[in-house]
């Protein structure tokens, strides 16, 4: 009777054990994001005024078609329909969790005018209509997903509008006359009102904003060397407080974007919700950059170090005169090349790059070939300080360790400690600058054109950076569209 009992105990736990397997391996196999994105109800606020003079200019846009027809002995046309006025009185965007953004409008007004030709009986009259639509609501869900070359969609769109009641005055010589012909003609008037609103709302979004959106890079290039990946991985995340994007944030090498290296950094995790908007960068994204600047061979440079010739000379004098006393005038040099890519540790304390590369003094005799006197190894340690200005990230790097020591022997690493000192000056001097200079060009985050990040504050963790920070628009959503609209190719929405 054991053996009975047990058996369907043993049925049982092997499917929840494969269960759990099989969503631990899925788990292992996603690919962690280098940069993170959220936008939090804060940041939708400040979305919310754009939008809604955006939605009132797409509104008094709205293309009425005539209306005719006729009642026993009226015969009437309605044309050159116009919107004067929209007065929202109230509008609300939100994020609807697993689906996007909700835009609401409720008890909101359109004023209009429009031209009348009425036949009633042998009577003839022409004369202009002004009405007004109240009760006005419309409700908007838009659906956000990723698309196929990793950019930012809105795949769909739910629309609803009603407008409660209209009701028209008639001005003209027989005004009066045909007042109790305003409900039956407004009655028409809002039927078309109805049809027309959510149409011109589904053009707005899925067209217009996603031309927006278009301006997201995915694939973009950085300077002659790099580009950088930012498809996003997953659909965007949504809950009832935030919008959470995963991109690849990944560098690559131009002249070949598949020597890559595997992202194996932490998943880097944002708490936080008091700003508009967070921006998290994993180990991996510094990693990738250093990668793919290192394949490309711009970490390698030839030094004439002026300062330290006399000093070199001076260490190098018993390698001269073995190897030849004529080289004694030759001019010297120091070529730097790096050895590994350099790599980034981020901790609560802050960012620091370890370095790694061999340094070779050489004589360059006119006309002949270099001698080489010394090969050495140089381990440096820099500080890195994260900064954000508009949309561009940029670093900054400060020398904080160094220390060489020879290949060939301990003998000659004793020797080398009087180049410690100097050494570490031409690098803070000559190197770093150079570097910086680079790196302060910065590189440009995934955010639409004309959004910026404003009062930016930079939070160190394990593994990962978080930017905290404020939006501001330096252009008008209208602006950007219609620009994007006029200059960005037709297939824009695919990757480069």
């Amino acid at each position: 009777s054991n053996e009975t009992a047990e058996g369907p105990r043993e049925t049982m736990f092997l499917p929840r054990l494969t269960i759990l397997f099989l969503a631990f391996a899925t788990m292992m196999s996603a690919e962690p994001p280098g940069c993170k994105i959220r936008i939090t109800s804060k940041g939708l606020d400040m979305l919310k005024y754009e939008t809604q003079k955006f939605v009132e200019e797409e509104l008094e846009n709205i293309t009425v078609p005539d209306l005719k027809g006729k009642e026993g002995g009226l015969q009437y046309t309605i044309q050159d329909v116009k919107i004067q006025e929209l007065n929202l009185t109230y509008a609300d965007l939100r994020f609807q969790p697993d689906v996007g953004l909700l835009f609401d409008i409720q008890n909101s007004s359109i004023s209009l005018t429009f031209q009348r030709h009425i036949l009633y009986w042998f009577l003839h009259d022409v004369g202009a209509i002004n009405a007004s639509a109240d009760g006005v609501n419309i409700h908007v869900a838009l659906y956000m997903t990723r698309d196929d070359s990793g950019r930012l969609k809105i795949s769909n769109m739910s629309c609803d509008a009603a407008v409660a009641k209209m009701r028209a005055k008639f001005s003209g010589t027989l005004g009066k006359v045909y007042e109790f012909l305003a409900s039956f003609l407004t009655t028409g008037m809002r039927f078309i009102l109805n049809q027309q609103i959510c149409p011109t709302l589904n053009h707005a979004g899925l067209v217009l904003i996603n031309s927006l959106l278009d301006t997201v890079p995915v694939r973009q290039t950085v300077d002659k060397y790099v580009g950088i990946d930012y498809a996003l991985l997953s659909d965007p995340v949504v809950t009832s407080s935030s919008l959470d994007m995963d991109f690849r944030g990944m560098f690559y090498v131009l002249e070949n974007p598949n020597d890559t290296i595997v992202n194996y950094a932490a998943y880097p995790v944002v708490r936080e919700y008091d700003r508009m908007v967070y921006l998290a960068l994993s180990e991996y994204f510094f990693d990738s950059g250093m990668y793919a600047y290192y394949k490309a061979g711009v970490f390698s440079m030839q030094i004439m170090p002026k300062d330290l010739e006399m000093l070199l000379r001076t260490t190098y004098f018993g390698t001269i005169m073995m190897l030849n006393p004529a080289l004694m005038e030759a001019p010297i040099s120091l070529e730097l090349e790096v050895s590994t890519a350099p790599r980034c540790v981020i901790k609560t304390s802050g960012a620091t790059v370890a370095v790694t590369a061999v340094v070779t003094v050489m004589m360059l005799p006119a006309g002949q070939t270099p001698v080489q006197l010394s090969s050495m190894t140089m381990e440096a340690k820099l500080n890195a300080k994260v900064s954000m200005k508009g949309k561009k990230l940029a670093v900054h790097m400060d020398l904080r360790r160094f220390k060489i020591y020879s290949n060939q022997s301990a003998l000659e690493s004793l020797a080398l400690i009087p180049l410690q000192g100097p050494l570490k000056t031409m690098l803070q001097i000559s190197i770093v600058p150079i570097i910086n200079n680079r790196t302060k060009k910065g590189v440009q985050i995934p955010l639409p054109e004309g959004m910026d990040f404003i009062e930016e504050v930079v939070e160190y963790h394990n593994g990962f950076i978080i930017i905290g920070a404020n939006l501001h628009f330096t252009k008008g959503l209208r602006e950007v569209i219609e620009s994007n609209r006029q200059y960005m190719p037709s297939n824009s929405t695919l990757a480069p």
